[in-house]
């Protein structure tokens, strides 16, 4: 059954975050997909080598030769990449569209422009933790619990929506704060494995759903075994779209280790995920 579509009363500003790589038409593609769905601001947000990463080792009020010859190589290596990130955007049709470079320092940026956007899009490499913006992903998600999305293929939103759910508060929260991506879905299936002393009934979330006018299935997984096998598995059984799964973490000094389950879908799949913590 195809879900009801909500128009204007979903996210209103998608935001792709950049670095001038190849690999980030992918991201811009999926972005412009789920902001046209939602009648939605596309903001693409090019994020540059930052100077401030070199105040450490250059210095109180003087530069000699090598920390001249690094600034400037860090300069022209950041208008070489916003051109290219540039150029990636202008090629997309969509009307409402921004682009913004981030200003140094950029993580300070980010968070600001993180804390406006509805949801940020990042491409495979980043969840990975590859490329230059893998800790601004780590930032994102983890810092300021802003819902991700993790293009790794193309993107059909009225596809099938897979939900991993256990219950627990990190997949609860991915579970409610993905609604207005789901109400995209032209089906939704929750799935979950009976494990621990007291299983959390999947039902529970399908009643959840249905009061926002999601219509869902409910699917059991064997208890035990390779979670993440079986996750993987229903996604092709299912030929899903996307899967909306939880993240957890344990560090909080900017260097995050993610939890087993969470670990395995950003490092070891090929899933588009829709992922909060």
């Amino acid at each position: 059954m195809t879900n009801a579509n909500t128009g204007h009363s979903g996210w209103a500003r998608i935001s792709v975050l950049l670095s001038g790589a190849d690999s980030e038409r992918l991201p811009l593609e999926v972005g412009l997909e789920i902001a046209k769905s939602f009648d939605a601001q596309l903001n693409a947000l090019f994020a540059p080598p930052d100077p401030a990463e070199l105040a450490p080792w250059l210095g109180e009020g003087f530069m000699g030769t090598v920390q001249v010859s690094a600034m400037e190589s860090l300069k022209f290596i950041a208008e070489d990449s916003e051109a290219v990130a540039r150029a990636q955007f202008a090629a997309l049709d969509y009307a409402s569209k921004s682009f913004y470079a981030l200003k140094s320092p950029v993580w300070q940026d980010l968070a600001c422009e993180t804390r406006l956007s509805d949801l940020m899009v990042f491409g495979a490499d980043s969840a990975k933790g590859q490329g230059l913006l893998a800790e601004a992903f780590t930032q994102v998600l983890m810092e300021e619990r802003t819902g991700v999305f993790i293009a790794r293929q193309a993107l059909d939103l009225n596809g099938t929506a897979i939900v991993a759910w256990d219950g627990k508060e990190p997949s609860s929260r991915a579970a409610r704060r993905a609604v207005p991506l789901l109400k995209q879905a032209g089906k939704v299936v929750v799935i979950g494995a009976p494990i621990g002393d007291r299983p959390v009934d999947l039902n529970r979330l399908v009643n959840y759903y249905g009061a926002h006018g999601i219509t869902a299935e409910v699917e059991l997984l064997p208890k035990g075994g390779d979670i993440v096998g079986a996750l993987v598995d229903a996604n092709v059984r299912h030929n899903a779209a996307f899967m909306v799964a939880g993240a957890f973490g344990h560090s909080r000094l900017r260097e995050f280790a993610f939890g087993g389950t969470t670990r395995a879908l950003l490092q070891n799949t090929t899933l588009n995920l829709y992922m909060a913590h």
